[in-house]
């Protein structure tokens, strides 16, 4: 457990017993996930302070160890009292602020070599064992402090309007430019106005010989005609007849003057 052999240093002089090496680990474990330790004793003692280190006299009773932790985030206090039962420690931990109460029972052969308790390097075994029947007994149900509060992506009202089917998307603010329209000449588009009256689409019985579905050379009147017709003045899908001259370089004669097909046949 890193971090966990400068604390062992600084506490070996007070380990004498199997369980003492035990509790140091387990209390190093709580730090690690944002508890500091306050002091012994079940009540607060005078110019506490939160320390990564033991307090003084945390190894005075080799039966029951009674220390006292504070959350980084100050959201949670925690009791802990490390019982020996024979050759067992129960912990049993204590959250004042919701009265919730964690236990782990460790059978201290399990992680403590008592031929070594004064060489760090062999005194801890099974540690991450060790790590993890204490995050899922202790730290797990009575939660683990934040570091920093997570700030949430979107609010939960913008999410009800995303996922909202019915709510009806907001107009586009009005402006000097003219909204974008689909294309005029789609060949597909000729009677979509009549299929979906209003479903937005273009064309309709009476076929706009701008919009025929025949490429011509020619201004497109839904994006205005310079010095007749302004940018928007022609609404998308309109059915436009031109009153004048679209401009000198426009081809063949007049759509409107075309005979139907087939007027010179005598059997028609």
């Amino acid at each position: 457990m890193p971090g966990l052999e400068p604390l062992f240093a600084w506490a070996k002089p007070a380990i004498s017993r199997p369980q003492d090496a035990l509790v140091c680990g387990v209390h190093w474990e709580l730090v690690r996930h944002g508890y500091r330790c306050l002091g012994t004793g079940d009540q607060p003692g005078p110019d506490e302070r939160k320390s990564e280190l033991l307090p003084a006299g945390w190894e005075a009773n080799k039966e029951v160890y009674t220390l006292r932790y504070k959350s980084t985030d100050d959201a949670h206090e925690l009791l802990l009292k490390a019982i020996m039962v024979e050759d067992s420690m129960i912990l049993n931990v204590m959250d004042r602020g919701s009265q919730k109460v964690a236990d782990v029972t460790l059978a201290v052969a399990d992680y403590i070599n008592p031929e070594h308790l004064d060489d760090f390097h062999k005194v801890y075994k099974n540690t991450e064992e060790l790590r993890t029947r204490i995050t899922s007994g202790i730290i797990a149900p009575l939660g683990a402090p934040t570091e920093k509060a997570k700030k949430e992506p979107e609010s939960k009202k913008d999410l009800l309007q995303d996922d909202d089917p019915l709510r009806i998307p907001p107009r586009q603010p009005a402006g000097p430019r003219a909204p974008s329209w689909p294309s005029p000449m789609d060949p597909f588009a000729v009677g979509g106005d009549d299929l979906d009256p209003f479903g937005g689409r273009s064309g309709g019985m009476i076929v706009d010989p701008l919009r025929s579905g025949f490429r011509q050379p020619g201004i497109d009147p839904s994006s205005g005609i310079p010095g007749r017709l302004p940018p928007g003045a022609v609404p998308p899908g309109a059915r436009f007849d031109p009153f004048s001259p679209l401009g000198a370089g426009r081809s063949g004669p007049d759509p409107d003057h075309l005979p139907p097909p087939g007027y010179d046949d005598m059997f028609m």
